[in-house]
């Protein structure tokens, strides 16, 4: 499973792998893969050194890469009690209450809500990548586009290449203008912040748009034979996130939320606004549909609406709030039915993708050739 992009950065098959979690990260690139750690957590930098350091003695001298949410223009002189102080009181009574009608216990005095958005603001990637230029990554992608160019300069410099998200092929042209090596196609279905169009048509629309970058499809991808699918629509690789979630290796916070995962089936996600303020994929619950309810007071802008709800999510993940327990997935749900590790999973993408070519061979009258 091979194409130009995958035997540039040396791996076997073009599977790159986003993950929040090292061990997973490590485990795809063993596999064969490119693992890819999402830095939005790591708002200490030391915490990010000690997750690298863990990456550098498991991954067997296999490449890897680093994902950081970093906006292209920088706001001067906005700390995060200013934003802190923009958010209207009715939204935090809202919040307030509808912990309170689901019994969602206070965090213990003194405790700290384990997830921030600061994670999203450009001086903490900055100082993540302090840190992760230090490592021998050889990728850099941005989940929010294109990177400020003194970053994509200083990425080239050490010879590492950058990939940006894009949901549409203007946005895809504006990667490309601005430097930027890969695009990710991310479609519809995809689990996070995504777009309106689906990957069937995105993929193609920015192959065409981009050429001759290589591009990366995303979104509702968790089978060799979709994988088949995106590198015949031109893409020269996929780029998935969601089907490693319910792996052996993942350090999901919670086993309720795992269970939820396993029984979840493809219809039961949402794009909604109430993680983060911006339409993220998630899973469906009643923390959701609140927030979406059109008689409640409505999710505020990013980064407004993740300040907010940080503690929230935080308490319910920590108490496990059966009713109110999500997390950022995609529509590939459906077939995240069993827990298997992340080796396992990649056994079953490259058998899957070699049925899928036998069977364009034999339909074109090409089998065994």
């Amino acid at each position: 499973m091979q194409t130009e992009l995958s035997k540039k950065l040396g791996v076997e098959h073009a599977i790159f792998g986003f993950t929040p979690f090292p061990a997973v990260a490590a485990a795809i690139s063993r596999a064969g893969g490119f693992g890819v750690l999402g830095a939005v957590r790591y708002t200490a930098p030391d915490d990010l050194k000690r997750d690298l350091d863990w990456i550098e003695a498991h991954v067997d001298g296999k490449p890897y890469g680093l994902d950081v949410v970093m906006p292209a223009k920088k706001v001067e002189g906005v700390t995060e009690a200013d934003v802190e102080a923009m958010i209207p009181e009715a939204h935090r009574q809202f919040v307030h209450d509808t912990l309170a009608k689901y019994g969602v216990p206070e965090l213990a005095e003194g405790e700290v809500s384990g997830w921030r958005i600061t994670g999203w603001m450009e001086q903490v990637a900055r100082n993540q990548l302090d840190v992760a230029f230090d490592y021998p990554i050889k990728l850099l992608a941005n989940a929010l586009g294109s990177p400020p160019a003194d970053v994509v300069k200083r990425a080239h410099d050490q010879g590492v290449l950058v990939a940006a998200l894009a949901g549409s092929a203007r946005h895809a042209r504006k990667h490309q203008e601005g430097g930027i090596d890969i695009v990710v196609a991310q479609g519809y279905e995809a689990g996070g912040h995504t777009g309106e169009i689906a990957s069937m048509v995105l993929t193609p629309e920015v192959v065409d748009a981009v050429s001759p970058l290589p591009v990366l499809a995303a979104g509702g991808i968790g089978s060799g034979q979709q994988i088949a699918a995106a590198l015949a629509l031109g893409a020269q690789g996929v780029w998935l996130g969601s089907l490693w979630l319910t792996t052996t290796e993942a350090e999901l916070p919670s086993p309720k939320l795992i269970e939820k995962l396993l029984a979840a089936e493809s219809g039961d996600t949402v794009r909604s606004r109430a993680l983060t303020g911006k339409p993220a994929r998630q899973l469906r619950t009643e923390w959701t549909d609140a927030w979406d309810d059109p008689t409640g007071p409505g999710t505020l802008p990013m980064p407004l609406q993740g300040l907010l709800v940080a503690e929230a999510v935080s308490r319910i993940q920590k108490y496990e709030v059966e009713p109110l327990l999500g997390t950022p997935v995609g529509q590939i749900v459906g077939r995240m039915n069993s827990e298997r590790s992340v080796q396992a999973v990649f056994d079953d993408l490259t058998r899957g993708f070699e049925r899928a070519v036998d069977r364009v061979n034999r339909i074109a009258g090409r089998s065994g050739q």
